[in-house]
């Protein structure tokens, strides 16, 4: 694949060495350079690529074919889904998957309509890193990847497993120029579907005033959200939300006020991943926002 020529021998076998190691430590970031450089090249790649392609498909797509080539492209990756349960022990939830896909693929022709949501048999999010987080693999530390975004050496991967659970990775391998040049055409409307749907996000992101801001703001969403998929939810608290306790003299001396928190803090707060994104006013510093990190709703 382009995306794994994109990365060199030397960070490949960085990524090798940091999951054999454990990774680093929490709130490191030794490949800062380099994540810049990516993330620099991916957003000039989206500016003058991916986000014209997405505009154009989105002007001569109808909405209801745009509904259901993401509803084929999820049914898709609802096969990768149910295999990652079944190698999480989520039994009773691959079970789910398994008949969403089975319905989906069946009276939905072949996932275009969403049947399955109409019987409430609810939508999933379960990869191949999620699967190495569940048996104990480290993230390692931040990575920003050429063409694909915001990951990390577990995750990367996690990419490759997720390829040989996608039954197209094997359509282009095996199936002659015809489906090698089918399987492409179908990657190129997945990514325009994809990109399509990110458009009414993107200025969530874009409200950062530097690019050190936006940098900082993509990593924290990015890990957080990860943890809170791996964890299905069950994230530990985070004792930056403690309140704290100060003694203040009265006339007795016996009287106790919880302390407030000053503006310094409350930029400083983490972002909570079980809290809805809050907006309030523009151009404010990215670290104010708490972002909904859970996965979103399919269409």
């Amino acid at each position: 694949m382009g995306l794994q020529k994109s990365i060199n021998t030397p960070l490949l076998t960085n990524l090798v060495i940091s999951m054999l190691l454990g990774g680093c430590a929490s709130g490191t970031d030794p490949w800062k350079d380099w994540n810049h450089g990516a993330q620099s090249f991916n957003d000039s790649v989206d500016k003058h690529i991916l986000k014209p392609l997405a505009q154009g498909y989105q002007w001569v797509t109808p909405e209801v074919v745009d509904e259901g080539v993401s509803n084929f492209f999820s049914n898709i990756n609802d096969i990768g889904v149910t295999i990652n349960d079944l190698l999480q022990f989520k039994i009773l939830q691959s079970g789910l998957d398994a008949s969403r896909l089975l319905v989906n693929t069946t009276v939905g022709v072949a996932g275009v309509m969403d049947v399955a949501q109409m019987i409430d048999l609810p939508k999933h999010r379960e990869d191949f890193g999620q699967t190495l987080g569940f048996w104990g693999v480290p993230s390692g530390p931040y990575l920003v990847l050429p063409f694909w975004g915001a990951s990390s050496p577990r995750d990367t991967i996690g990419l490759i497993g997720d390829a040989l659970l996608n039954p197209l990775t094997y359509v282009s391998f095996i199936g002659g120029t015809a489906a090698g040049a089918a399987t492409a055409g179908s990657k190129v409307v997945d990514i325009a579907d994809t990109r399509a749907d990110a458009m009414t996000t993107e200025k969530v992101v874009e409200e950062a005033s530097s690019e050190e801001e936006r940098y900082e703001f993509v990593k924290n969403a990015y890990q957080q959200r990860r943890e809170y998929l791996i964890n299905d939810g069950n994230t530990p608290e985070d004792d930056n939300f403690d309140v704290e306790v100060e003694a203040t003299d009265d006339a007795d001396g016996a009287s106790q006020t919880p302390a407030t928190s000053s503006p310094d803090t409350a930029k400083t707060q983490p972002i909570n991943p079980a809290t809805p994104l809050a907006v309030d006013t523009l151009k404010s510093p990215v670290t104010r926002h708490v972002l909904n990190l859970s996965a979103p709703e399919e269409k």
